[in-house]
């Protein structure tokens, strides 16, 4: 199967990249310096001599904070980007798959969140990404839209300075004697190199839709980053930060833990829970080039 991805660069596309070349198919990475897709022509050059069967558009601003400083772009390229995208696969015939948020999301239900449920986003970047959402949903009927949450990869994070959270956790928790984090946030923190396997699975069967596509269970912040500190062996005190700790410059919904019903109903749900997935990736990262001379455990 011919499969392209946007964003090939990047924390998740990476992973999507790796996983469908060790499945066998014939991948094209597709960077930004390859394909803007703010640019549904610069698309379209990049898709037209390779014709997909399945495109997966990975590519995404994320970083919230700068989201909220410049909402244009924000909806450059995670809205009128994915559906310049999905316009693209459409006139191919390929498949769609579009990585989409937690953040779609509010916050207020405090219980799972279902593909039912509906979205109220409390920043410019959820909004961004739910119209994305609209739009990939309006342009091709064959889309896999795939919202997801917290994710971390081997791969570096560029919008966070190459570190995810548990990277940033090892660093300080070697670096300091306390580290402070809050317990006001509820996440599924969920591995990229799980979202890439789901991809993969759902790209073998034409169940196409919107699916929830996170980790299992749930945590806070601070308890996800006790259990890095515990399966790292890490001696640095680990303290819940207070509200002035980390002042708040963008709203972010406090409770966006997903439930992968959709999945589950069609038999197809690939996801481990969150502690099993924390436990691979830091097994992973001990094998990557990346992190072998530091790795912790």
């Amino acid at each position: 199967m011919r499969v392209a991805v946007f964003g090939a660069e990047g924390q998740l596309g990476s992973d999507v990249c790796a996983r469908f070349e060790s499945n066998g198919d014939d991948v094209r990475r597709l960077r930004h310096v390859d394909a803007d897709v703010t640019s549904l022509s610069s698309v379209c050059r990049a898709l037209s001599e390779f014709q997909p069967q399945v495109v997966v558009n990975s590519a995404a601003f994320h970083n919230v904070e700068k989201c909220q400083q410049d909402g244009a772009h924000a909806f450059a390229v995670n809205s009128s980007g994915a559906q310049n995208v999905s316009i693209a696969a459409a006139e191919m015939g390929a498949v769609v798959f579009y990585v989409s948020t937690d953040y779609v999301f509010g916050g207020s239900k405090r219980r799972p969140y279902v593909e039912e449920d509906l979205p109220d986003p409390l920043n410019v970047y959820g909004v961004s990404k739910l119209a994305g959402e609209h739009l990939v949903r309006n342009a091709n009927p064959r889309h896999f839209i795939l919202r997801t949450s917290a994710i971390y990869g081997v791969n570096p994070c560029r919008a966070k300075s190459g570190l995810n959270f548990v990277e940033l956790m090892l660093k300080l928790g070697r670096e300091r004697d306390e580290v402070k984090v809050v317990d006001s946030e509820f996440v599924s923190p969920t591995p990229a190199a799980d979202i890439a396997r789901q991809i993969v699975k759902l790209s073998q069967c034409d169940a196409f839709g919107l699916y929830h596509a996170t980790a299992e269970g749930s945590c806070s912040w601070f308890e996800f980053a006790r259990e890095i500190f515990e399966m790292a062996g890490l001696g640095a005190r680990l303290k819940t930060a207070t509200a002035g700790d980390f002042p708040a410059k963008v709203s972010r919904p406090a409770y966006s833990v997903l439930e992968n019903q959709a999945l589950k109903m069609i038999g197809l749900n690939e996801f481990q829970h969150w502690r099993d997935g924390l436990r691979s990736y830091l097994a992973a990262s001990q094998q990557h080039p990346r992190f072998a001379e530091t790795s912790p455990v």
